[in-house]
């Protein structure tokens, strides 16, 4: 399974990056506000940025919500980095535009998923990723690991190539949930990655062993 984070922030990147298991980025509006980004300019600059550091895929968010602009901005955004995977929304002009984007080889990622049938449609479409959310779908009791499980099970019976991203990934056990399941990327904070290292009997266990070491050497 592949590990995107979720976040437009530079050091966060960096430091997922560092641990070696990052394959990718995702971000959005919200998330570039939440950093202080605003602007088309420095929207733009941020999204250079980011794939500066990372060596997979970036997900860069259009803002329209009609064809046409989908169109323009979209390719404007493929044009910025071979990296750059164009994240449309899930509406009847998104799945127009990632079929327009398929046919022109421009990879895309249709997000705000919340049910099998429109995985169907986006995957039917030629989407590159398809991002259910499934900690949104938790918030409403709703089974958001479910709503994978359905999607990996439509997909593999009609050999669809479009990777099941989940998102809006909110911990480790999300994490591991999604492994079990089957979906190809799952993307999340820094915080679910890293609480992945963590575990009682590590950090007893090592200072164990750096106590019988340091009695060894005689300190």
């Amino acid at each position: 399974m592949k590990f995107f984070i979720d976040t437009a922030n530079l050091e966060q990147i960096k430091e997922a990056q560092d641990l070696g298991v990052l394959d990718g980025v995702t971000t959005n509006p919200s998330l570039m506000a939440k950093e202080g980004i605003s602007g088309d300019e420095n929207v733009i600059n941020h999204y250079k940025a980011i794939c500066a550091i990372v060596d997979g895929d970036v997900s860069a968010e259009v803002i329209s919500t009609n064809y046409e602009e989908m169109i323009t901005e979209g390719e404007a955004l493929a044009k910025l980095d071979d990296k750059i995977v164009v994240k449309v929304p899930m509406i009847k002009d998104g799945i127009k535009a990632i079929k327009y984007f398929s046919k022109k080889g421009i990879k895309t990622n249709c997000t705000l998923v919340f049910s099998a049938g429109q995985a169907l449609l986006a995957a039917k479409a030629g989407a590159t990723y398809v991002s259910p959310f499934i900690g949104r779908l938790d918030d409403i009791s709703t089974d958001g690991l479910g709503l994978i499980e359905e999607i990996r099970l439509i997909y593999d019976n009609y050999s669809f190539p479009t990777q099941i991203l989940a998102a809006s990934v909110r911990n480790s056990a999300h994490i591991l949930g999604c492994a079990k399941i089957g979906a190809d990327v799952m993307t999340g904070p820094l915080s679910a990655i890293t609480a992945l290292l963590k575990h009682p009997l590590t950090d007893s266990g090592l200072a164990t062993f750096l106590a019988d070491h340091a009695k060894a050497a005689g300190k």
